[in-house]
């Protein structure tokens, strides 16, 4: 005894001719450069509030603040300082920043 199967295929949409349509291949995506932000700037800024740890922000005008990152957005950081009120800093004015190993 033979058993007939049914061939499951979508239905072919017909053009304009008459013939049949077959499937567009997807379209090449143009390629890109690499990602201008990889987030490894947040995520220093995070983990040293998070450890509160003791930075040391150097400004490009020579002035050297100690202190604990509060908070940061993406132009500014907020330095809380032991023995001064917080001073919030621009990025753009920062020179270099490192762990104060006092």
């Amino acid at each position: 005894m033979e058993m007939m199967r049914k061939t499951l295929r979508p239905p072919l949409k017909r053009s304009a001719e008459g013939a049949p349509e077959r499937g567009k291949p997807p379209a090449e995506k143009p390629k890109t450069g690499p990602n201008e932000h990889t987030n490894a700037e947040n995520f220093y800024y995070a983990k040293q509030i998070q450890q509160k740890t003791p930075m040391v922000v150097l400004l490009k005008g020579g002035e050297e603040i100690r202190g604990q990152i509060e908070w940061y957005d993406k132009y500014a950081i907020r330095v809380a300082r032991d023995e001064a009120p917080a001073v919030m800093i621009y990025k753009a004015g920062i020179r270099m920043m490192y762990k104060d190993e006092k």
